[in-house]
């Protein structure tokens, strides 16, 4: 029984029991109802059903529904006991923001297909829709169903033939939305066997006027490539005119953080496809994205490295490579291997840097001088793959 709990504290101060989630015995931040009107903190009860429970963790009631319902009176009254409690440390708890409505959600997106609305009611609604999305990781999950995304592909490819000034706006917004969504097997295969929306997209991330836009375009290509297990999916995308050209020239493009990490995903996603690694070379991916590896964040260099690395595996790669940082591959590389750089990034700069040195001894003795043998034993008696030890005994 909850009540027989010795009480916790917080800040050296007992939190009611009434305050309290009884599942997690912790102060609620988010207390919502279930249908036998036992109340939870929000966190603690959709983690209880998405480990398989259907049934109230006090009453043991099977539960007829998920629904959960926000008790506002008593997280206010959680907030004002915290605020009585604040010359003692208690700090307030915020106000949750509510996860969208699922009738709003169907209303926005049926006002958003509609062919016969107005543009502006169109776009106002793909607007709000990808709001949504932004506002939390529940919205994004609850708007990416199979319905909405199918909804928002055939908006983003309509209207391409046509020469109203305004007919791309909600083309455009909808591929805002899909930009933060992720894309199964089945729709990334539905987009590149259609010709005319690849064209589309090799348009929007190479010619549209809008940065913006053309990071959209970028992220959607990318979805595509990524929700492909086919090399062929991969190829038909990379192969489309304006592509690689239009990812190449985001990576390049300095003062725009956003624009790099979309385009280089975008770069890798593709170049997983052998076919991809040429055109991504011919377009001048080699250059762009070693220029862009010493102002990325870690998490980033990572998706950096594998794509030279990828690069490195084509015929011109490593020249280009080697070219791209200007004489200065190895150095860079050993900052990589030496920084705070993860594992994997690591792995991969290690990688380049046994293509890059190849039989060029002066590159060796470059790499000797510049501390890389220290550096890969540290990394291997730090623990990395049998892959990689391979690869550095061959450095």
């Amino acid at each position: 029984m909850p009540g027989s709990v010795a009480p916790l504290d917080v800040a050296g101060v007992t939190i009611p029991h009434h305050f309290r989630c009884p599942i997690s015995l912790e102060l609620m931040r988010d207390p919502v109802t279930v249908c036998t009107g036992q109340t939870y903190d929000r966190e603690s009860i959709e983690s209880w059903v998405a480990t398989g429970n259907t049934t109230c963790p006090v009453t043991r009631a099977r539960l007829a529904d998920f629904t959960l319902i926000p008790n506002h009176t008593l997280r206010r009254l959680i907030q004002d006991w915290c605020v009585a409690h604040r010359s003692l440390g208690v700090e307030r708890i915020p106000t949750p923001k509510q996860p969208a409505d699922p009738a709003l959600i169907r209303s926005l997106v049926a006002a958003a297909r509609s062919q016969g609305g107005a543009v502006a009611s169109r776009v106002a609604a793909l607007r709000r829709l990808g709001s949504l999305v932004r506002e939390s990781e529940k919205n994004r999950v609850m708007i990416s169903t199979d319905e909405t995304r199918s909804a928002l592909v055939e908006i983003a490819f309509e209207g391409e033939e046509s020469e109203c000034p305004d007919a791309d706006q909600p083309a455009m917004e909808a591929m805002a939305v899909l930009s933060m969504l992720s894309m199964t097997e089945a729709e990334s295969a539905r987009v590149a066997a259609r010709p005319e929306r690849l064209r589309r997209l090799g348009e929007v991330v190479r010619e549209h006027p809008s940065t913006e836009a053309r990071i959209n375009a970028a992220a959607v290509i990318e979805a595509v490539a990524a929700g492909a297990r086919s090399a062929e999916t991969r190829a038909a995308v990379g192969g489309t005119e304006g592509v690689m050209e239009g990812l190449v020239e985001l990576v390049a493009q300095r003062g725009n953080g956003r624009a790099g990490r979309v385009g280089i995903r975008g770069l890798f996603a593709l170049c997983l496809a052998k076919e991809n690694r040429g055109r991504a070379l011919a377009a001048g991916a080699a250059a762009a994205v070693v220029g862009r590896v010493a102002e990325l964040a870690s998490s980033d260099v990572e998706r950096a490295l594998a794509t030279v690395e990828l690069l490195c595996r084509e015929d011109g790669g490593r020249d280009a490579v080697v070219a791209g940082w200007g004489g200065g591959a190895v150095a860079a590389l050993v900052r990589v291997m030496a920084g705070k750089a993860s594992g994997r990034a690591a792995e991969h700069a290690a990688a380049v840097l046994v293509a890059v040195l190849g039989g060029s001894e002066a590159l060796h003795a470059e790499a000797v001088a510049a501390g890389v043998v220290a550096h890969l034993l540290l990394m291997v008696q730090g623990g990395c793959s049998e892959r990689e030890r391979g690869k550095r005994s061959s450095s």
